[in-house]
Order: structure tokens, then C-alpha cells, then sequence
């Protein structure tokens, strides 16, 4: 009982975290988004949206890990949770994917992008994004091999999902998608290089003067930097989760649960976290607006104390003005 408290605590404050966090970022994005109308921005204020629903769902599992077993919640209800958590973060794993795409065909095709990456090819991605991330949480519901025969609160991953549905997510998802990712990253520092070398050899040959700086390549190692800050992340936030499930299922004298469920699940998680961490870090733009918003802040903070101030003190101001005057008169009356 205790120890599932401080499972609890622990859920509470990182969806507290990961809410205020994404949340954050998603109003830097849709003000970026109003400001420049870029279509790779509304892939990054999509990741922050399907972070925020993961710390909203993992919140509603606060209750149950806190109160008494009497209390726990119903099968139906917990699996309707479970999924989805599993669906946000489906739609948060896929959106990082996508994000990854964005940056790659950018540096691919840097003269056809914007052709190819509309803003209707942007909303159809997004939105297959979350069909498909639905289609994902909800499939156990739909599937009796992946739902557990027993169940026992408190409500859980591996309470009403078997391991065979996380051996599936990982031979159908996360290898692949781990596989893709490593794909974009080394074809991207393939083409960067081949830039960097090419800009290299005209400055050598003469054709580019010396008042002319190269733009692109620097752009370049940027994205690839961004690309492989989030392979890593998302790697060593679901790695552990994912290959311990397929332990789990090949092994079923083993009693890995506990560890799948309050430490490695949790580390998935976590990866809601460090995405928006990633983005106000790594980001100048992202960085430039928080600044501007903390400015705003401290302006209204700055103009409320005043107000407050000059009502508390307003009234006592003009006696000491007046008993001024009266004090420096004196003396003319005398004379």
C-alpha cells in the first residue's frame, strides 16, 4: 500500500509536469505558427498536444494508485484508460517520426519542400497520425489475446494488458520506427556532408566570392542535431520498456512486472517530458519567444503591483503633500 502511494505521488507530479511543460510550448508554437505560418511548426505544437493528453490520461490514474484496493477502479474503466495512455503516446511517438520526416525532406528535396509539404498534406498527416495512434491504443479492447484473463487493481498496464501486446507494438512499431529514425539521421549527415564538401571545393575554386557565407549547411547540421537529440531520447525512454516486455512474454516464469510497470513504464513516459525540453533548449526561435512571453509577464506583473500599490497607498499621499506645504508657509507668515 505504501509503495503504491508513492507510485502515486510520483504519477502526480510528472503529469503535472509534462502538462505544464506542453502546454507551455503549445502556446509558443501557435504563436510561432501565427507569426511565421510554417507547416514543420504545426508538427511540433501537435507532439506538444499529444504529450499533454499522455500527462491528462496518466493523471486519472493518480486516484486509484493512492486509494485503498476496495476502491479500485472497474476492468472496463481501467482498460479504457490504458488505452488511452497507449494512444497519446502512440500519436506522440508517430508525431516525433513525423517531425524527423519534416527535417529530412527538407535537406532531401530543399527546392521541391514546400510543393510536397503543403499545408492539406500537413493536416492529412496529422490526422492519419491520430487515426492510426487510436487504432493502436484501442486494439486490445477488440482482440481478446491481448487483454488479461484476471484482473486485480490497482489500475495498470500489464493489469489488463497481456505482454504479447507489447511484443506486437514492439515488432510492429518500435523497432521499425527506431530503424527509421537511424535511416533519416544517416542519409541526412550523408547529404550534409556532400553539401559541406561541394561549398568547400567552390570556395577552393573561386566561384563563391569572399562577402558570400553559405547558409544552408549550417541550417542543415542543425536539423540533423535536432533529429538526433529526439532519436536518442526516444530510444533510451522506451528501449528498456520495450525489451523487457518481449523478456517478459519469452520467459513466463519470469515476475518482471512490477519493474515493466513502476520504473521502466514510467521512464516511457518521461519522454513527454523531455520533448518540450528538447524543443525550448535546442530551438532559438522557441527560446526567443519564451523570453518574449517572460518580458509580457513581468510587464503585467510589474504594472498589477503598481496598481495594488498606489490603491493601498493613495489616500495617506496627499496629507503629507498638504502638511507640507503648511510647514514650509510658516516661516513667510512670520517674517
Amino acid at each position: 500500500m505504501e509503495s503504491s502511494f508513492s507510485f502515486g505521488v510520483v504519477l502526480a507530479v510528472l503529469a503535472s509536469l509534462i502538462i505544464a511543460a506542453n502546454a507551455l510550448v503549445a502556446v509558443v508554437m501557435m504563436l510561432l505558427i501565427h507569426k511565421n505560418d510554417g507547416v514543420g511548426l504545426c508538427f511540433t505544437l501537435n507532439l506538444a498536444v499529444a504529450d499533454t493528453l499522455i500527462g491528462v490520461a496518466i493523471s486519472g490514474l493518480v486516484t486509484d494508485q493512492i486509494s485503498s484496493p476496495a476502491r479500485s477502479t472497474q476492468k472496463t474503466l481501467c482498460s479504457l484508460r490504458m488505452a488511452f495512455v497507449t494512444s497519446s503516446s502512440a500519436a506522440s511517438v508517430l508525431t516525433v517520426m513525423l517531425i524527423a520526416f519534416d527535417r529530412y525532406l527538407a535537406i532531401k528535396q530543399p527546392l521541391r519542400y514546400f510543393q510536397i509539404m503543403s499545408g492539406l498534406v500537413a493536416g492529412a498527416c496529422i490526422a492519419g497520425l491520430w487515426l492510426v495512434s487510436y487504432f493502436i491504443g484501442f486494439l486490445p479492447l477488440g482482440v481478446p489475446i491481448f487483454q488479461q484473463t484476471t484482473y486485480q487493481g490497482p489500475c495498470s498496464f500489464f493489469a489488463v494488458f497481456h505482454p504479447r501486446f507489447v511484443l506486437t507494438l514492439s515488432c510492429v512499431g518500435f523497432f521499425p520506427a527506431l530503424l527509421l529514425f537511424v535511416f533519416f539521421y544517416c542519409d541526412m549527415l550523408k547529404i550534409a556532408s556532400v553539401h559541406s564538401q561541394q561549398i568547400r571545393k567552390m570556395e577552393h575554386a573561386g566561384a563563391v566570392a569572399g562577402a558570400y557565407r553559405p547558409s544552408r549547411t549550417p541550417n542543415d547540421f542543425k536539423a540533423i542535431r535536432t533529429v538526433a537529440v529526439l532519436i536518442g531520447s526516444f530510444t533510451l525512454s522506451w528501449a528498456p520498456f520495450f525489451i523487457t516486455g518481449i523478456v517478459q512474454v519469452a520467459c513466463q516464469g519470469c515476475h518482471l512486472y512490477l519493474v515493466l510497470e513502476r520504473y521502466l513504464w514510467l521512464l516511457g513516459v518521461g519522454n513527454s517530458l523531455l520533448n518540450p525540453l528538447i524543443y525550448a533548449y535546442w530551438q532559438k526561435e522557441v527560446r526567443q519567444q519564451l523570453y518574449q512571453m517572460a518580458l509580457g509577464v513581468k510587464k503585467g506583473l510589474t504594472s498589477l503591483f503598481l496598481l495594488l500599490s498606489a490603491r493601498n497607498g493613495g489616500p495617506q499621499r496627499p496629507r503629507e503633500s498638504s502638511c507640507h506645504i503648511v510647514t514650509i508657509s510658516h516661516p513667510q507668515l512670520d517674517g
